[in-house]
């Protein structure tokens, strides 16, 4: 049996109650803090490489993370894609503007921050670690932190994106979505 319109836009749209999108939206706009943060710090420190954390790589792919590290040309790719494309992921996230494009990338950039350097036994880096971490360290709860943002998106109701995407909600395919977002 085929649902109506307004029944299948509203299976689809994030229903929330005001506590679930506040602490969703706060979670996003700190990750995002974080995130934009971190490459204006990268932008603004005129000696900063990411060459001593590459080089160090244990894991997996560390012979392309160490070949990257030792091949001037492809580390300043790699630098000036890892600050730029950190700060437009935080600055994504903060706007609620791309938020799907900006948590992706977010979650491939901090896989790609954990795969170079894990915390395993065994595994040391030069680069003192702020803590004992077994396993789980910030940047894996971070991205588990993206993950939950990813299943549960609130850049359409609290963001940007609710402008960017207007035509395509209002068009019918998601109007629920802004019936339920101004009654939150």
């Amino acid at each position: 049996m085929m649902q109506s319109g307004a029944a299948a836009g509203a299976a689809r749209s994030p229903s929330y109650g005001n506590f679930q999108l506040t602490a969703l939206v706060a979670l996003r706009m700190l990750i995002g803090w974080h995130f934009f943060y971190e490459g204006l710090a990268k932008l603004s420190n005129p000696y900063w490489t990411s060459a001593g954390y590459l080089s160090e790589s244990k894991w997996w792919f560390s012979d392309l993370f160490i070949s990257l590290a030792a091949s001037p040309g492809a580390l300043g790719v790699v630098d000036f894609l890892n600050s730029w494309g950190v700060m437009a992921i935080g600055a994504g996230l903060l706007l609620g503007c791309l938020t799907r494009a900006a948590t992706i990338a977010g979650i491939v950039a901090l896989s790609l921050y954990y795969i170079a350097a894990p915390p395993f036994v065994g595994y040391t880096y030069a680069m003192p670690a702020e803590g004992a971490y077994l396993i789980v360290n910030k940047v894996l709860i971070e991205l588990a932190a993206l993950v939950v943002l990813l299943a549960y998106p609130t850049g359409k109701i609290v963001g940007l994106d609710r402008l960017i995407f207007w035509k395509r909600i209002a068009g019918g395919e998601s109007r629920e979505v802004l019936t339920a977002a101004e009654g939150v």
